[in-house]
């Protein structure tokens, strides 16, 4: 999931190459000892027996491992996941691997966490109940709207194998194919499951869809008339849709009637007014403006 800090309201793609890099403070882990597969399970119910199937089946570090364990428990309890398939999801996601060398002791807090070029990669629990509500299933072809740091389709990437991801900004989605490609040779093959482009979000990916499910994190005043066009009949978009900065995280249904008619519902998965930044745009190789009071969906 991906936050932009939406401060000058223009960011040039060159001006971008100069934002921090996304570099190794360490040398990187052996080869994952097992690939995954869609039917694999690791053990959830103790944290002892997740850690050592963990050590073993995925090679990876006990201390992220038991962290990991912690917050998937206080996501269960806060019920920002409820069904196994996200649970498994989750556990076996690395967020580690998302984050800047500085942030990773920091990789399973509840916060958001600096990825660089004024983004962030988006908390835990944001993260996990966006997910969950547009229920995602084996198979499905998934819109991801805003790459970012990259954790969001890797989470997806355990659910189907149609993941699809946009980014805006250059040289972010660069430097994320290149973290993708990097744990792809380390045996995360799930993640060939993703694909990526860098574009404006706001007109989806035509080519490619439609899609059974979109998620869209950054904010906007209305629903892109594009992705609606885009989502399946009987398909979930979960979008942040309000003025700036007092967004409602919609569910939103595209549904088919006996008629034929469609029609579109919503409902607010957190029930609160949760803050986004804009959902920015290009013109030509130039972020610039917002979406925001373009065409309005009419459902």
């Amino acid at each position: 999931m991906l936050r932009r800090d939406f401060v000058t309201g223009s960011l040039t793609m060159a001006a971008a190459t100069l934002l921090p890099r996304f570099a190794r403070a360490e040398p990187a882990p052996g080869k994952v000892p097992v690939a995954f597969t869609f039917d694999m399970a690791p053990p959830l119910a103790d944290r002892d027996a997740f850690v050592a199937w963990g050590v073993k089946n995925r090679g990876e570090d006990a201390k992220f491992l038991a962290q990991r364990w912690n917050r998937l428990h206080a996501l269960i309890q806060n019920k920002d996941v409820w069904d196994d398939k996200d649970k498994i999801a989750f556990a076996l996601n690395p967020r580690e691997e998302f984050c800047r060398p500085v942030n990773k002791p920091h990789a399973y807090e509840s916060a958001f966490l600096d990825i660089g070029y004024g983004v962030t990669i988006s908390g835990p629990h944001a993260v996990a109940r966006m997910t969950s509500a547009i229920d995602v299933k084996r198979g499905d072809k998934v819109l991801e709207i805003g790459t970012g740091s990259g954790y969001q389709s890797s989470y997806l990437s355990r659910m189907t194998d149609k993941v699809f991801t946009i980014e805006i900004i250059k040289p972010l989605a660069e430097r994320t194919r290149g973290v993708y490609d990097d744990l792809i040779a380390r045996g995360y093959t799930e993640l060939k499951n993703i694909s990526t482009k860098q574009a404006d979000g706001y007109y989806g990916w035509e080519e490619k869809g439609p899609f059974d499910k979109i998620i869209v994190t950054c904010g906007i005043d209305h629903i892109p008339p594009p992705l609606l066009r885009q989502l399946k009949t009987g398909g979930i978009m979960v979008i942040p849709v309000g003025p700036p900065g007092a967004q409602r995280v919609l569910k939103v249904v595209k549904a088919q009637a006996a008629d034929g008619t469609i029609t579109v519902t919503r409902s607010d998965i957190f029930n609160k007014i949760v803050p986004f930044v804009p959902f920015t745009k290009l013109e030509g190789d130039v972020i610039k403006g917002a979406h925001n009071g373009e065409q309005k969906d009419k459902p």
